[in-house]
Parts: C-alpha cells; structure tokens; sequence
C-alpha cells in the first residue's frame, strides 16, 4: 500500500503563497487518483483539490479554484500543490490521499472516501 508524507506547510501573510510536497512511496501514476485535503480547527475534513494521474486532470473546489494548483512529479514520485493569494479561511491541517481508481475518484473526494493518507502539515494564514 502507498505511503504518504506531507511537506512544505507553515505560517504565512494573507496573499502570499506557499508550496506543499507529497511523497510517495510508490509511483501513483494511472493506480490511483491523488488530491489534497484540509481539516480547520473545529470543522470536518474537506477535499480541496482532486488529480486524475491517468489523465493529468485536475478538480478543484469554488474556495480554491484560480488559486491553487495540484501537479504531480512522476519522476520524483511527488504530489504539489502550489497555493497562492492565500486567504485566512486557507488555515488548516492539509492532507495529501490517494485511493486506487474504481468508481467516482470525484465523488470519494466529496466524502472524504480516500483510501490512504499522509500524517497533515499544517498551514496558518494570517
């Protein structure tokens, strides 16, 4: 089973910009669909960002869209996100999970249905 490890959160001013890495432990490329989620203090979990590694597709929710960017790295075996103009309500514990392919990738990202998950980096907007 793929293993996953979170890097690159920390604290930043409203608007500016952060980067977050995902390390796999095995390729993800075409086996499974890859997203990113977040968790804020004292709400539920929530998917952010959704890559269909087959076909480089990428899902983003309305609070994220135009901002953020979820790109893989197939040779590093690495899961981004590049989150710009970021925005106090961006505060959180951010997750990266993957779930192999079968049934909606889309819709077990909207309920939280991911299969396999990194330990969080926390990110805090001010």
């Amino acid at each position: 089973h793929v293993q996953l490890v979170e890097s690159g959160g920390g604290s930043v001013q409203a608007g500016g910009s952060l980067r977050l890495s995902c390390a796999a432990s095995e390729h993800t490329y075409s086996r499974y669909c890859m997203a990113w989620f977040r968790q804020a203090p004292g709400r539920e979990r929530e998917g952010v960002a959704l890559l269909h590694t087959s076909e480089g597709r990428a899902t983003y929710v309305d609070a994220v869209r135009g901002r953020f960017t979820i790109s893989q790295d197939y040779i590093k075996r690495t899961l981004n996100l590049q989150m710009n103009s970021l925005k106090p309500e961006d505060t959180g514990i951010y997750y990266c999970a993957a779930d192999a392919y079968g049934g909606s990738c889309y819709l077990k990202m909207r309920r939280v249905g991911f299969g396999y998950w990194g330990q969080g980096t926390q990110v805090t907007v001010s």
